[in-house]
């Protein structure tokens, strides 16, 4: 907490574009958290040392990294009012990740469902920094002295884990860190493939027609939710387990146009999923259309976007290494 405000702290990986579900997800939540301007202190991360347990393309990633932090600004997050700051620019996040390391059992990193599930995707490179990738996240939350974690259900067992992490640490050491809280808005709509409906939208999917992109032109888009997998009726009616496709069209139609499941399905009682699909399809490229032009008009003003990348880094660095010399001291170490 800073004075009478609490901290919140959240962030995507450098990696490719944002789809659809990152923007529904957590992208657009933040946004209309950033107007809770007087009770909170905001850091957004670029998150590009976790992005490192994929080999990356180094031109490529550079690229991404970048086109991220324009994403974050044309989807509404104001850098002057946010610290939006990329994560290698702090190196106090390394720091204290090796120090949590020594904090931080092995049972605890066998559990994690995510290092499970990549290593099983990426059997070619389980590495370590996969391994303790939750210790790095831990870093990031507690190093802001965070007290709320904006994440979706998935990645609740990652702030669980940096409690456990922190709750351990100030039992040693006194009141050291904050322990943050998950913040999980009911509003972030779990956004899931358009061709697999069972299956997260993910950027990293195989199947172009799975997931709508962010910078994805109209025709795109509209293309992409045509061939969207639904089911052998015509009803368009909120039915997860046996409507699996058609519920998350809902989702999505709900959550672009402000409109509740009863809302959707009342809207098309009696049409058919070619109208449907076509209506969602035009509602998402609409929604995105102004997002795409602010995204152009930052990445043309190389000026702007680099005079807030070095003072939010500059602003990210304070706050960071107030934590990180705290622990320091704590723990013993020599301070120069």
């Amino acid at each position: 907490m800073i004075g009478d405000k609490k901290i919140l702290y959240s962030g995507m990986q450098a990696t490719g574009t944002l789809t659809l579900g990152n923007y529904l997800g957590a992208l657009k939540n933040w946004v209309s958290l950033s107007g809770d301007e007087e009770e909170c202190e905001r850091f957004y991360g670029i998150m590009d040392l976790h992005s490192l347990t994929l080999r990356q393309n180094p031109s490529e990633f550079r690229k991404n990294a970048r086109s991220l932090y324009a994403l974050y600004v044309a989807a509404g997050l104001d850098p002057e009012k946010n610290c939006i700051y990329y994560q290698s620019h702090v190196s106090a996040h390394t720091e204290l990740c090796w120090i949590l390391d020594c904090f931080t059992y092995m049972g605890e990193l066998n559990r994690m469902t995510q290092f499970k599930d990549k290593s099983a995707k990426h059997a070619d490179n389980i590495n370590a920094g996969l391994y303790t990738y939750p210790v790095l996240m831990a870093a990031d939350i507690l190093l802001y002295q965070t007290d709320l974690v904006p994440v979706g259900e998935d990645q609740k067992q990652h702030v669980e884990i940096c409690r456990d992490i922190a709750v351990r640490f100030n039992n040693i050491y006194g009141d050291v860190f904050t322990i943050p809280e998950p913040y999980i808005r009911k509003e972030g709509a779990r956004i899931m493939s358009l061709q697999e409906p069972d299956r997260k939208m993910s950027k990293s999917d195989e199947n172009p027609n799975a997931a709508v992109m962010l910078l994805d032109d109209t025709d795109t888009i509209i293309r992409k939710f045509k061939r969207a997998v639904t089911d052998s009726g015509s009803e368009v009616r909120y039915d997860p387990a046996e409507k699996a496709g058609v519920s998350n069209l809902m989702d999505i139609y709900g959550a672009v146009c402000k409109k509740t499941r009863d809302e959707v399905e009342k809207e098309f009682d009696g049409k058919g999923y070619k109208d449907f699909k076509f209506a969602v399809g035009e509602a998402v490229a609409n929604e995105l259309a102004p997002l795409r032009q602010r995204y152009a008009e930052l990445l043309a003003d190389k000026s702007y976007l680099d005079l807030r990348i070095k003072e939010n880094a500059e602003k990210a660095r304070y706050f960071a290494n107030k934590t990180l010399r705290k622990v320091q001291k704590k723990i013993g170490l020599t301070i120069l």
